[in-house]
């Protein structure tokens, strides 16, 4: 799977008894498949995924999968406790037709997560995950920080195509760069402008006899012929060489880690700015460093205060202010105080979408 330029990390916004309130997870994964975002992760840190009980991650992912329009990129948020019970949300997220899952280190047994633990449960759920795996480094949440030889050893497994590293370190993703560079290729099917082709794109159209409103000519001869819609035309792909793709999933290191060799970024600040954080990768993809620069600080301190700093609660009434539904965090993570509502909407100003 291709999983290149800007991903926007999602919020799960709740009613104010703490209910998750479906209806504005679909206006806000409908909104962001208006954008031009390459995609969409569900259920990750921003998403407050270990607040969620099983049967709600179950149908956020259901929500957000319906809601998405197919030339979307979705990952899934499937990081748990044990391998088995990553594999059995991965299987979830392979039915709902999501194109990559993304995987954690788990966090309670920390003590535990030896490097031969961690090579263990990342080579277990590779091998067992119908979809490709991300890695997923969060020192910030997990007390742990996968070493860079380690994800040199993974990235020669076959199904794990790639980390999102939000470590903030610049350095660190130019290592990871370097030591996956010769990790094997894979070759990937893509649009005729070397665009990520989903599994919702590649979703066969019914078939005749199966809800297909198609009728053949020889099945109308002595009828009456009847308005129906000819079958859509095949979609037109090719191929692209792919090898281990590295994601930042810092904002201020958004510039350099492209010019360093990365693939993009997943971004907590896209949830509420995705169009300031687009504006970026465009400008570099021009080739435009001048203005890619100039793009990228407008959002270095909006994005470490409101992310980096205020956490889930910040950036939820950044997505208020910016047009998005945020809403209060679950508890135990606490509200902003007016102040803080102030002072976002303030860094804001300026980046409104």
């Amino acid at each position: 799977m291709l999983i290149e330029g800007v991903f926007a990390a999602v919020t799960t916004p709740f009613y104010s008894d703490e209910r998750i309130y479906f209806r504005k997870i679909e206006a806000n994964i409908a909104r962001y498949s208006r954008s031009l975002l390459s995609g969409m992760v569900v259920l990750g840190s921003t998403g407050e995924a270990v607040a969620l009980s099983d049967e709600e991650s179950h149908e956020v992912l259901r929500t957000a999968a319906q809601a998405a329009t197919p030339e979307k990129v979705l990952i899934a948020g499937v990081g748990r406790e044990s391998v088995r019970s990553t594999v059995e949300l991965a299987e979830t997220a392979a039915r709902l037709q999501y194109d990559a899952v993304l995987v954690r280190t788990p966090i309670y047994y920390a003590r535990q997560m030896s490097s031969a633990a961690v090579l263990t449960h990342f080579r277990s759920v590779g091998d067992r995950s119908p979809l490709p795996v991300l890695l997923y480094n969060i020192p910030q949440c997990v007390p742990y920080n996968i070493p860079v030889e380690i994800v040199a050893e993974l990235a020669q497994h076959p199904n794990i195509i790639g980390i999102k590293d939000s470590s903030g370190s610049i350095e660190r993703i130019r290592a990871l760069i370097a030591s996956t560079r010769n990790a094997p290729r894979r070759t990937e099917t893509v649009t005729p402008v070397f665009e990520a082709v989903t599994a919702r794109m590649l979703k066969p159209a019914a078939s005749e006899g199966e809800g297909s409103t198609f009728v053949s000519a020889g099945k109308l001869a002595g009828g009456v012929a009847l308005a129906t819609a000819p079958p859509a035309a095949p979609l037109k792909t090719r191929t692209r060489e792919v090898g281990f793709q590295v994601l930042t999933g810092a904002a201020p290191t958004l510039l350099d880690a492209l010019e360093s060799g990365a693939a993009g970024a997943v971004l907590g600040f896209a949830a509420c700015a995705p169009q300031a954080c687009q504006e970026v990768y465009f400008a570099w993809k021009d080739h435009d460093l001048k203005l890619a620069e100039e793009k990228l600080q407008r959002i270095v301190r909006p994005a470490q205060r409101i992310t980096g700093e205020l956490g889930i609660s910040g950036v939820k009434h950044a997505c208020d202010f910016n047009g998005y539904f945020g809403g209060r965090a679950r508890l135990p993570l606490l509200p902003l105080t007016a102040e803080e509502k102030s002072e976002v909407e303030a860094l804001l100003a300026g980046i409104r979408n």
